[in-house]
C-alpha cells in the first residue's frame, strides 16, 4: 500500500476547492511500493507533479510517480513553488474551484483529465490551448490497476495527451505500463513509443471520445442501466445510430471530418472496457453539448441535427 508523509506550510492566501476561508495549506508527498506497476515496465524520467484530486484516476497517476508527488485534496491549494505539471482529476462541476486555487501564473501547467466537452469552458478562462488528455483506460475501484484501453482495432491504446506537458504525461504512464499518445514529443526514447499528435488531431480524438461516452451512456441508460459490453452485443443498432447521428452533428458544428470507421473503434473499445456500467452523467459537460446543438437549431427553425439524441433523453426525462 501506499505510504504517505503530511507536511504544513503557512496559509495559503488562494481560495480552496470550497467557498470556505482559505485552511492552512496542507499537502501530500506520497511514495508508492513498486507492486503497484507491472514488473515489465521499467521506471524512466517520471516528472515529478502536483496531483489535484484523489479518486481512483488522481490516485493511479499517484501510484505511477517516484514518490515525489504532491497530492492536493479538496479543500487545499495548488502551491506557488512546485515547478512541474499540475495534473487535474477531478470532476468537471470542480474545474472552477481548481483554477481559483491555483496562481494564475501556473495556469498554463494545468493538465485536464476531464472527459466531455470542457473546450467552452476552457476558452472562457483564455486556456484554449490548454494541455489536454483524453484517458482511454479504466478504473473500476480506487486503488486497483488502470485496465489499458487497447483495442482490437487500435492495439497501439487510444489515451492521447496534448500541449507543453504532454511527453511527461506520457512518460508517467508508461511507467505504469499504460500506452498513450502525445504531441511535442522531445525524448528520442519516448518517440519509439507514442505517436504525435497535433491540435487538430487531438480536437478529433476528443470529440470521438465524446460521442461515444454520450452515445453508450444513453442507449445504457435507455435498457436499465446495463453494462457498456451489453450495449456493444445486444444493441450495437442503436449504439451505430446515435454514433452516427452525433458524429454528423460534430462535425457539420466544428467544420471538419473524422476519420473512417469510427463505429468500429468505438465498439472495439467498448469491448476493451466492457464490464462498466452505464448513466447518463455530467450531462452540462457531455450529452448537453449535443442538445445544446438541437436548442440552437430549434430556435433558427432549422431541423434537429440530433432528433433520435433528443427523444431518447426525453424518454429517460433527462431534458
Amino acid at each position: 500500500m501506499a505510504t504517505s508523509r503530511s507536511f504544513s506550510a503557512l496559509t495559503h492566501p488562494l481560495s480552496s476547492f470550497t467557498s470556505k476561508p482559505s485552511t492552512p495549506f496542507r499537502f501530500r508527498i506520497c511514495a508508492t511500493m513498486a507492486s503497484r506497476i507491472p514488473a515489465t515496465t521499467t521506471i524512466t524520467k517520471v516528472a515529478p507533479a502536483v496531483i489535484v484530486g484523489g479518486g481512483r484516476v488522481g490516485r493511479a497517476l499517484l501510484d505511477m510517480g517516484t514518490g515525489q508527488d504532491i497530492l492536493v485534496r479538496r479543500g487545499e491549494s495548488v502551491p506557488f513553488d512546485f515547478q512541474g505539471p499540475i495534473l487535474v482529476c477531478t470532476r468537471n462541476d470542480d474545474l472552477e474551484a481548481v483554477l481559483q486555487s491555483t496562481p494564475p501564473s501556473r495556469w498554463n501547467d494545468l493538465v485536464f483529465f476531464q472527459n466531455g466537452m470542457i473546450e467552452p469552458w476552457l476558452e472562457s478562462k483564455g486556456l484554449s490551448d490548454a494541455n489536454q488528455v483524453l484517458a482511454y483506460f479504466a478504473i473500476s475501484k480506487l486503488g486497483e490497476t488502470p485496465i489499458d484501453g487497447k483495442t482490437d482495432t487500435n492495439p497501439e491504446g487510444l489515451t492521447a495527451a496534448y500541449g507543453k506537458w504532454a511527453p511527461a504525461v506520457a512518460e508517467r504512464l508508461h511507467a505504469g505500463g499504460l500506452s498513450c499518445m502525445c504531441d511535442e514529443i522531445s525524448d528520442a526514447d519516448l518517440c519509439l513509443k507514442s505517436q504525435v499528435l497535433g491540435k487538430e488531431a487531438f480536437e478529433k480524438q476528443m470529440l470521438e471520445k465524446l460521442i461515444w461516452i454520450c452515445s453508450v451512456m444513453l442507449v445504457g441508460a435507455r435498457h436499465g442501466g446495463i453494462s457498456v459490453g451489453v450495449v456493444e452485443k445486444e444493441f450495437r443498432s442503436e449504439f451505430s445510430s446515435l454514433v452516427a447521428e452525433l458524429a454528423s452533428a460534430a462535425a457539420n458544428e466544428k467544420g471538419l471530418t473524422f476519420e473512417e470507421a469510427m463505429e468500429d473503434r468505438l465498439c472495439a473499445y467498448s469491448r476493451a472496457v466492457a464490464h462498466f456500467p452505464t448513466a447518463v452523467k455530467e450531462f452540462k459537460w457531455r450529452n448537453g453539448w449535443f442538445y445544446s446543438l438541437s436548442e440552437k437549431a430549434k430556435a433558427q427553425s432549422k431541423p434537429d441535427p440530433c432528433p433520435l439524441h433528443t427523444q431518447w433523453l426525453k424518454e429517460l426525462k433527462v431534458v
